[in-house]
Formats: C-alpha cells, structure tokens, sequence
C-alpha cells in the first residue's frame, strides 16, 4: 500500500496502528517489570518474523516515523527532553524485537538502533 489516501481509509492499518501503540502502551506501563517488556517484545519480535516474514528494517523506520509524528502533532510536549526518552524507548523497543528476530534464524539484523 503506498497511496495515502488509501492508508487513510484502510480500516485493516488502522487497526494495526491501534495494536502497535497498544504495545508500546503495555511496554510503557511494564517498564518495572523487565520480564513482561522482554516477553512482549519476543512475541511481536517472533511473530512478525515466523508469521508475517516482515524485515526487522520496518521496526526501525516505524520508529521514526512514530517520533515524527508525535514531535508534529504534539510540539508544546514532544520538548527535547521528552524526544531524547522516546528516542531511547524507540531503540530499546528496536533492541528486543530485533533480538527475537535473531532468535528464530534471521541472520540480517541492523545492531543500530532509532
């Protein structure tokens, strides 16, 4: 899909866009429990790299493109500050995804991060 009006208008993106921040949502509120952040991670990680054979480069261009959006849409609160705390959650969403990916056999995996 590469026409924006139709990413617009595709119920089936949206509700994929609702699931990934409902990831980062369970990530956010689980930060004090490393276990349940790494298990989270593992099966998104495993599930997009067995089931829907997606390349770990796409977490990492979702990544910028989520901080860009929420520096446009939210500039009064996206402050340096708060960029540099999501940059860092970015790349250690990367990190564990990534890191499931390498679990399963990819041998392909970009070690940088955001």
């Amino acid at each position: 899909m590469e026409d924006p009006e139709e990413m617009e208008q595709s119920s089936q993106l949206r509700q994929h866009a609702c699931r990934v921040m409902n990831a980062i949502n369970t990530v956010v509120e689980n930060l004090n429990d490393p276990e349940k952040v790494s298990s989270v991670l593992a099966l998104v990680g495993k599930a997009h790299a067995i089931k829907h054979k997606v390349e770990p480069i796409y977490f990492k261009i979702l990544s910028g493109v989520i901080l860009e959006v929420l520096s446009e849409d939210f500039p009064d609160f996206f402050t340096a500050e708060v960029q540099l705390v999501w940059t860092k959650l970015m790349g250690a969403l990367y990190w564990h995804v990534t890191g499931a990916y390498t679990e399963v056999g990819w041998l392909q995996v970009s070690s940088s991060a955001v």
